[in-house]
C-alpha cells in the first residue's frame, strides 16, 4: 500500500529550496538566470511556435542542471583535492566543458529560433 505523506513531501521541497539557495549564491548560476530570463522576454514578445517554445524551456533546463552537477563536483573536488588525487582539477575542468558545451549548444539553438523573428524586425527600419 503506497502512503503519501505531506510531510515527507513538505520536507523534500525544503531541502530543494536549501540546495537551490546554495547553487544560487554561485556567480555562473546567477548569470544563467539572467539569460533565461531574457529567453523567456523574448519567448512572450516573440510569436514562437511550441516547439520552439519546448526547445527553450529544455535548453534552459539543461544549462541549469548542468549548473548544479558542476557546482557539486566543484564541492566534492574541493573536499578531495589535491591530497587524495591529482585528477581532482581535472574533474573539475571537466564538468566546466559541459555547462560551456551546453551553453553553447543553447545559445546556437536560440540563434536559429530568434534569428526569423530579429530579421524581420530589423527589415522593417
Amino acid at each position: 500500500m503506497i502512503v503519501f505523506s505531506f510531510k515527507k513531501l513538505a520536507r523534500s521541497f525544503s531541502h530543494a529550496i536549501r540546495g537551490f539557495r546554495c547553487v544560487f549564491r554561485e556567480q555562473n548560476f546567477k548569470i544563467q538566470i539572467i539569460f533565461s530570463i531574457a529567453v523567456f522576454v523574448l519567448i512572450l514578445f516573440f510569436n514562437l511556435k511550441l516547439w520552439e517554445i519546448v526547445v527553450l524551456i529544455m535548453m534552459i533546463t539543461l544549462v541549469l542542471v548542468l549548473e548544479i552537477i558542476n557546482s557539486i563536483f566543484e564541492r566534492i573536488m574541493d573536499i578531495l583535492q589535491p591530497r587524495v588525487h591529482p585528477y581532482a582539477k581535472t574533474v573539475k575542468d571537466m564538468m566546466a566543458s559541459a555547462v560551456l558545451t551546453a551553453s553553447l549548444g543553447a545559445f546556437f539553438i536560440g540563434l536559429l529560433i530568434f534569428w526569423p523573428h530579429f530579421k524581420d524586425i530589423v527589415q522593417c527600419f
